[in-house]
């Protein structure tokens, strides 16, 4: 059922979303990555190609307006999967907390994916099909100090996903978000440093400390593991599950 289907996945020129690109691409999927960097991005599709898969590319700024409305023209096939993925991050104390960059992380990781959504439910309304998965994380959950920001937008996304999938319970189109904890990619690495400058430990003490503490199962996510569930969740198989966060913690939760 994937043949013709089309991928598209912010923040995809590296870690999560490069990584599900590949696997999407490797099960015959068409693939477009997107980034804000252009060099990063043609990089990424360059080792891609050198391993023999193939994914487009689109530079696009998500918050930009202007280029997240045109979207839907410039794409030469219809858009049948979002995965909203691109995120920053920034760890600080609020009352340091920079406001223009508080803004800056909600713009990104929470009013980027409901215009995304918005640009192209229209196409997917018409084609009666269409799949959004956003890239949470468990701080969609639960909370951490000195992430205000970060995780405010993870939780919106949650009542963003629900509100959608209301919306859209008249045709087959779904919304979820995948809930990891901790995967290893280059954010959570910059993470690890300033964790342990903002706590005054080493970085050893914050992945064992603060990371993976939480964790009954002590292991960063796997970048195969957040594959596979958002390529079961794009699937027809998965045409009922909607509105739901899809939790990958390792058992955080379960405490």
């Amino acid at each position: 059922m994937s043949a013709g289907k089309h991928v598209f996945i912010t923040g995809g020129a590296s870690g999560i979303g490069l990584a599900i690109g590949k696997y999407f691409a490797t099960k015959g999927y068409v693939v477009t990555l997107s980034d804000v960097n252009g060099d990063t991005l043609a990089g990424a599709a360059r080792s891609l190609e050198g391993e023999g898969i193939r994914v487009n590319c689109h530079v696009m700024d998500v918050t930009n307006q202007s280029q997240v409305d045109a979207l839907p023209e410039q794409m030469e096939t219809p858009i049948d999967i979002l995965i909203n993925n691109a995120g920053i991050q920034h760890v600080s104390p609020l009352e340091d907390f920079p406001e223009d960059r508080w803004k800056l992380l909600i713009d990104i990781m929470l009013t980027a994916p409901a215009m995304l959504t918005r640009a192209l439910l229209p196409s997917m309304r018409q084609r009666g099909y269409g799949r959004i998965i956003n890239v949470g994380s468990i701080h969609s959950l639960v909370a951490s100090p000195y992430k205000s920001a970060y995780v405010a937008a993870k939780h919106g996304l949650l009542g963003f996903a629900k509100t959608v999938a209301l919306e859209t319970g008249d045709t087959d189109i779904t919304i979820n978000t995948l809930c990891p904890s901790y995967v290893l990619t280059p954010l959570v690495e910059n993470q690890i440093a300033d964790q342990a400058r903002t706590n005054g430990i080493s970085e050893d003490e914050v992945v064992k400390d603060i990371m993976l503490a939480p964790m009954p199962k002590k292991a960063f996510i796997q970048f195969e593991e957040l594959a596979e569930t958002a390529l079961f969740l794009a699937s027809p198989q998965a045409r009922n599950i909607t509105a739901q966060a899809i939790v990958i913690d390792g058992g955080w939760t379960a405490r």
